[in-house]
């Protein structure tokens, strides 16, 4: 049997990009799979899309904000709800704003650190009691390689991802015991919309499917086994210089 099958997911940030291509590969494993986003039309977008999958009763869009510990609170709940319980959490709603730090706003700063750090805080805490009632479970979260790498116009982000590893460490250890395994991975450049971007057609870049497949092979690893991070960088970039 997949390791995926049966089980409860919820991906937050799930509506497009690497949140979606997740929340495809999990439905198509077997999991019944919540997904969130800020944005009625990308979650109609994408719903429409899971469920040409054929499991239409597997998949649950639910409007929230990661920002907000109510909305995040209140998403959880409606998933247990739903679904009768919770065994993997993949926090992947992200925002980046790419700006020199004199020419960031302090709201600027305040949305990348409350989405891309505090929003995984809001939602682990939400979380963990539902997969402590389970026995354990899965908390994946999706950093970035420029959490290792900071690159100038990248402070917020940057800082933020690198926040998120941190976090993601310290939890590993306070849950661990709990059955509860925690892990971070960490993608290089990837083709997507992420912040506006446009997706682009570079074929040397990650596609969103490539770290949906680690998402997918953390949750198959024997129970014994945690891998708490993983790297994952497209093979041929172009050469510098």
């Amino acid at each position: 049997m997949n390791a995926s099958t049966g089980i409860v997911a919820v991906v937050t940030g799930g509506s497009r990009g690497i949140g979606l291509a997740t929340a495809r590969a999990l439905v198509g494993a077997g999991a019944r799979v919540a997904i969130t986003a800020t944005s009625d039309e990308t979650l109609g977008a994408a719903i429409l899309e899971l469920e040409k999958l054929g499991r239409p009763d597997a998949v649950l869009p639910i409007r929230a904000d990661v920002r907000h510990a109510d909305q995040v609170n209140q998403a959880i709940d409606t998933v247990v709800r739903r679904f009768g319980g919770l065994d993997v959490l993949v926090n992947n709603a992200g925002v980046g704003i790419f700006q020199p730090v004199t020419d960031m706003t302090g709201d600027d700063w305040h949305r990348v650190m409350e989405t891309n750090l505090t929003g995984v805080f809001y939602c682990c805490r939400a979380a963990l009691p539902h997969l402590r009632s389970r026995g354990g479970g899965w908390i994946i979260n999706i950093s970035s390689l420029s959490s290792t790498g900071p690159f100038a116009g990248g402070a917020a982000y940057c800082a933020s991802k690198a926040g998120l590893n941190a976090f993601t460490e310290a939890l590993m250890q306070e849950v661990r015991q709990d059955g509860i395994r925690v892990a971070c991975v960490l993608p290089g450049s990837v083709r997507t919309e992420f912040s506006g971007r446009k997706a682009g057609s570079d074929t040397w870049k990650l596609a969103p499917e490539d770290v949906a497949q680690a998402v997918t092979a953390l949750i198959g690893y024997p129970v014994r086994s945690l891998p708490s991070r993983i790297e994952i960088r497209p093979s041929q970039p172009p050469a510098k210089g």
